[in-house]
């Protein structure tokens, strides 16, 4: 089990980091923190997805002279560089429309928001 465990290490330590992105999401108020969580979530599934595209023994995707067949798939980390792009505009729109929530209001705990309504 534990060696099982050990083998596919890269899986689990992307289930963590995005559980722990889900725990500061859900147990939080502030919004920054709330938004730090997302991104560790998204942080996570972007490791995940990576560590998909990976073949154990397979080489670069590169055709050239002595080049082997495994090879690693390129299309997973097409996609996360795409979804870093995305990740990054999302992250400054959602930081300032936090600041923009913050002059207006006065507070960025989402209780205090709430309350506001």
């Amino acid at each position: 089990m534990l060696e099982a465990l050990w083998h596919n290490i890269d899986y689990v330590a992307s289930v963590v980091l995005f559980c722990i992105g889900l725990y500061i999401l859900i147990a939080k108020n502030n919004l920054i923190k709330k938004f730090l969580g997302l991104n560790i979530m998204e942080t996570a599934v972007f490791a995940f997805i990576v560590t998909i595209g990976v073949i154990e023994g397979g080489d670069a995707p590169i055709m050239g002279h002595g080049a082997q067949a495994p090879f690693h798939s390129p299309i997973p980390h097409a996609l996360v560089l795409t979804g870093i792009v995305v990740a990054v505009s999302t992250t400054a729109l959602a930081l300032s429309l936090i600041i923009r929530i913050y002059r207006q209001c006065g507070t960025i705990e989402a209780d205090e928001l709430r309350e506001m309504e």
